[in-house]
């Protein structure tokens, strides 16, 4: 359907996004779609963040935005009651008082969007899905990628060059440096969990975040390095990729992204 000459309302908009990324996709733990707000409201406005910050929710009701998309969602189970005294709550009220649309699209965009998009940005080859979800006659979707990079280069070198492409200030590494890579395990996201299936998978490195102390110091014995890139510093494309997408698909409606920042610093 093209969505380009109509006055949009929440609900088509988001048919729009789930085209991008089915809520059916997403893993049976996970919370997404709208959860907040009326399906009827119209739209003309749309922020899109990677977190659900009390910033960013303040900058939602500033900028006059009807609809806030966010990668992660606000609310992952139950909630008893929402009340401005609890730290969840407080960004639900706020949402709903300030009559802001909330939509999330999380573990189906990390199949649909997610790791091919960020494979794209380290330009990775012959990628192959890591670990499959769905599968029919057609094609196989799931959760990272398997590829290689375009020349082997020294844990080193591949460090750089991911802290370089996803333009990072830092990477932290785990492994002899002067280790050859060839063949990536790429888990946007949190990604220790999957540190058995990658080795399983033949990879050389494995490039995610979260990473803890013991988690990298066992994949080096196993034989994995791992370039921990954070969380966020994987994921932060979900904003310019969606905004390319919306802005294509639903040229009357404004897109911003919101003001991008990390969720941590640090002092050297």
């Amino acid at each position: 359907m093209d969505w380009s000459g109509l006055r949009m309302k929440c609900s088509e908009v988001i048919a729009c996004l789930e085209k991008v990324a089915p809520r059916c996709f997403a893993e049976k733990w996970d919370n997404v779609g709208l959860l907040a707000g009326r399906e009827d409201k119209e739209v003309n406005k749309i922020l899109l963040a990677l977190d659900p910050t009390s910033e960013v929710v303040d900058e939602a009701a500033a900028w006059g935005a009807d609809l806030l998309i966010t990668h992660h969602p606000l609310i992952f189970s139950g909630i008893k009651s929402v009340t401005t005294s609890d730290f969840v709550g407080k960004r639900v009220f706020n949402l709903i008082f300030q009559d802001v649309c909330y939509y999330a699209m999380h573990t189906n965009f990390d199949v649909m969007g997610m790791a091919d998009a960020v494979a794209d940005q380290l330009e990775l080859e012959k990628c192959q899905v890591l670990d499959v979800t769905f599968q029919d006659e057609i094609s196989k979707e799931g959760i990272g990628r398997m590829g290689e990079l375009s020349r082997t280069m020294s844990l080193k070198e591949c460090a750089k060059y991911v802290k370089d492409k996803c333009k990072l200030s830092s990477v932290k590494v785990f492994g002899n440096p002067d280790t050859l890579i060839d063949v990536v395990a790429l888990i946007p996201g949190s990604g220790k969990s999957y540190i058995d299936l990658a080795i399983k998978k033949g990879a050389q490195v494995v490039i995610t975040g979260d990473i803890d102390h013991h988690n990298g110091l066992d994949a080096v014995e196993r034989g994995l390095t791992v370039i921990d890139a954070g969380h966020y510093g994987l994921e932060k494309i979900f904003t310019t990729y969606m905004e390319e997408v919306l802005r294509r698909e639903l040229p009357n409606v404004q897109i911003k992204r919101a003001v991008e920042k990390e969720p941590f610093w640090t002092v050297v």
